[in-house]
């Protein structure tokens, strides 16, 4: 990886801390995620089942390479107590080198 949009920021929310700590624990685990950033506090309004719904919820910011996505989206949806979990990934266009460099290194799999 050279491009520095080889790394992505992926937004997930959960439903609460014990869900949230445990997911973001699989995901460094597994490779699938260098960092992931728990925000507490949140409050989520939005349509589900054609009605209008506020939950409080924790953010996950998560750090990882492009190639990683598609595996972290499914390990995502298998951990994830929600039928369909917020995963929505954001190109990350610049960075100190040195921690996407350090990203890389916590993503790589042993061959």
């Amino acid at each position: 990886m050279t491009a520095e949009t080889d790394y992505r920021l992926v937004l997930c929310t959960c439903p609460n801390q014990e869900c949230a700590i445990r997911i973001a624990e699989r995901l460094v685990e597994e490779r699938l995620a260098a960092c992931v950033s728990l925000v507490p506090g949140l409050t989520s309004i939005y349509r589900w089942q054609e009605a209008i719904q506020r939950d409080a919820e924790v953010l996950l910011l998560i750090k990882t390479v492009a190639r990683r996505f598609a595996a972290l989206a499914e390990a995502l949806r298998g951990l994830h107590p929600y039928e369909v979990p917020e995963i929505i990934a954001l190109p990350i266009d610049a960075g100190l080198p040195d921690y996407l460099t350090w990203m890389t290194q916590c993503t790589q799999i042993d061959t």
